[in-house]
């Protein structure tokens, strides 16, 4: 068996465990997918919908409100099952979005207001837009009128698990926008929740809550890194928040905002030391020894090992380990427990004719999409930002439609807006048409954009970061196209990839061949503009101002040659260095073409 992984990388792994490790890899691969989150609450959805409209909904609400807690001799503490899960589950929900939160506010798209005011403005206008749908219907009725709030919500894993769906057949700028706007999103329905939709509150209770996050905030600026102090306080805090009437979940909001995202080690020492410690691994290794018995060796990699878990920031260590609890645990038993619409004894006439399910439907299905959309274009014509690189309008139609997918937050709200079951029904039927009705729609719109791309020759070749592709759904892109150019085996496409990652962040390489090209039935004049548009801007953004300006140059002063032979002439007098390699690369590509290797490229 060899020594080497398909990417030729050593194997770490005895060959004993290579199939638990492949395993493994599958499993947290499955766990981090976008795509098997939204099928887990789908699945969960549906499950409820049947036992609702079944003889065992009876049991099955019984089950769910059965008691759970704890004896302190008479005295008994606890609350019914259902209620762990939306209190006390949800809370956990609630930590896992405000760390992604947290992050965008740190490092991600929310640093940059340039990039970031785009998907800001389209998440409030596809915030206020929904209110004014549901307020167009529901605004004279004093018993409904308070679920204003429900149609506003987007539901960040379904939305972002139907867009991965579409893989690499998108650009990323649409899986950034619609990943930055949910997170916004997710901001205001934080603050809405917060604001509108607790209890009475009781002011002592928020001043014990108030000491406590003020504890967290000093244990923060006193360079605590460990977690489990800020989990042990942070029970304290979630009880403090549970007691005041502000609905617990914002303690989990809370406590997200006070863990650290900075490291302990400092990274420069780090490096010079943890390279030290290889070499002393190196040294005091010995192959034929047992390595139970190898003290020195065991000792040297135990400090190694110590240390460099430590390097990464508590956020991101907590993030990652929340990310299949939440996912594939607490939201697929929320969506069992919330999602049970049951027309059993109800007066289904008055459910469909009553003014939440439109106000809630429409709000979502319309509204949402069209405060998007509207907010958007009066971003870009003002031109205070403008659209992501290779995206279009039809691509923010999609985006925005698959805004309308409110699902698990707008549950939430409903859950916390109406008294009346009745009324929490009918919001909950909305809820779950439009988001079934948003979902497909947009998906269908997206997939129709990508077929018009497939056919004009057009490929999004994505890729990032493990962080970035996290934020951005990009991940089932990100291996859509390692498994493309696995196929393609080009080096030219390879070196691009390679150089484009060491720029950093979310990278997208573009193949147009479309009605600017030969394939198209275009001109040689329309293939030389094109590729001289595309030399200025790589060369501009791999900041070689003074080649991209000879090169336009050598654009306008050659118009009758060849498309490429003004790069050459560039490269000729300037950079004769890359011009030999070039040809170099050029002529291994005529020798594959000619040989069996070169079938395909």
């Amino acid at each position: 068996m060899t020594d080497k992984d398909h990417d030729g990388s050593p194997r770490i792994f005895i060959s004993e465990v290579q199939g638990h490790q492949a395993r493994y890899r599958k499993l947290i691969q499955f766990t981090h997918s976008s795509t098997k989150a939204a099928g887990a609450m789908l699945a969960a959805a549906v499950i409820a919908l049947i036992v609702a409209n079944s003889g065992a909904y009876e049991a099955f609400l019984e089950f769910w409100h059965t008691e759970a807690g704890f004896f302190f001799g008479e005295a008994f503490a606890g609350m019914s099952l259902a209620h762990v899960i939306n209190d006390i589950f949800m809370a956990v929900f609630f930590l896992l979005v405000g760390l992604e939160v947290k992050y965008e506010l740190t490092v991600g798209e929310l640093t940059n207001i340039r990039q970031a005011i785009l998907p800001i403005m389209a998440a409030i206008g596809g915030v206020l837009v929904p209110i004014a749908f549901y307020l167009a219907f529901n605004a004279s009725s004093p018993e409904s009128v308070q679920g204003w709030g429900v149609p506003t919500a987007t539901d960040i894993a379904f939305a972002l698990g139907i867009l991965a769906l579409l893989g690499n057949r998108v650009p990323s700028g649409v899986r950034v926008f619609l990943s930055t706007l949910a997170v916004a999103d997710d901001i205001i329905a934080i603050l809405v929740i917060a604001v509108f939709y607790g209890h009475s509150p009781s002011l002592l209770w928020l001043a014990g809550a108030a000491g406590v996050l003020a504890v967290l905030v000093l244990m923060n600026r006193s360079h605590i890194y460990s977690l489990i102090p800020y989990l042990a306080v942070g029970l304290v805090l979630w009880y403090c928040v549970f007691m005041s009437g502000v609905h617990s979940t914002i303690a989990g909001v809370l406590l997200a905002f006070v863990i650290p995202s900075g490291s302990r080690v400092n990274l420069k020492s780090f490096t010079d030391w943890s390279g030290t410690k290889v070499r002393e691994a190196h040294e005091t290794y010995e192959p034929e020894t047992p390595v139970i018995a190898q003290g020195a060796y065991i000792e040297t990699v135990r400090s190694l090992s110590r240390i460099a878990r430590q390097v990464v920031p508590p956020a991101t260590r907590l993030e990652h380990r929340l990310y299949p609890w939440v996912y594939f645990g607490i939201l697929p038993l929320f969506a069992l427990t919330n999602a049970d619409v049951s027309f059993a004894g109800v007066d289904v006439g008055a459910m469909l004719a009553s003014p939440v399910l439109y106000g809630v439907l429409l709000g979502l299905l319309v509204g949402k999409p069209l405060g998007i959309m509207l907010m958007s274009f009066i971003v870009v014509k003002l031109k205070v930002a403008s659209l992501p690189e290779n995206v279009n309008w039809f691509h923010m139609l999609g985006a925005g439609v698959l805004g309308g997918v409110g699902f698990t937050m707008s549950i939430f709200v409903a859950n916390l807006a109406f008294a009346d079951e009745a009324l929490v029904s009918t919001a909950k039927l909305g809820i779950l048409v439009a988001s079934l009705l948003a979902g497909v729609l947009g998906f269908v719109l997206l997939m129709a954009q990508a077929k018009v791309a497939q056919k004009r020759g057009v490929a999004y070749l994505s890729g990032s970061s493990d962080d970035v592709t996290r934020q951005t759904a990009g991940g089932e892109a990100a291996r859509d196209t390692q498994e493309l150019l696995r196929e393609l085996e080009d080096p030219s496409v390879l070196g691009e990839i390679e150089a484009a990652k060491k720029r950093g962040g979310v990278f997208e390489i573009v193949v147009d061949l479309g009605e600017s090209g030969l394939l198209g039935g275009g001109s040689i004049g329309d293939v030389r503009e094109a590729v001289r548009d595309e030399v200025v801007r790589v060369l501009r953004e791999e900041g070689r101002d003074d080649l991209a300006d000879k090169a336009q140059e050598e654009f306008r002063e050659h118009a009758g040659e060849p498309p490429l032979a003004s790069v050459e002439e560039v490269l000729r007098r300037e950079r004769p260095e890359l011009l030999k390699d070039a040809l170099e690369r050029e002529a291994d590509d005529a020798t594959g073409m000619s040989g069996d290797d070169g079938k395909r490229r």
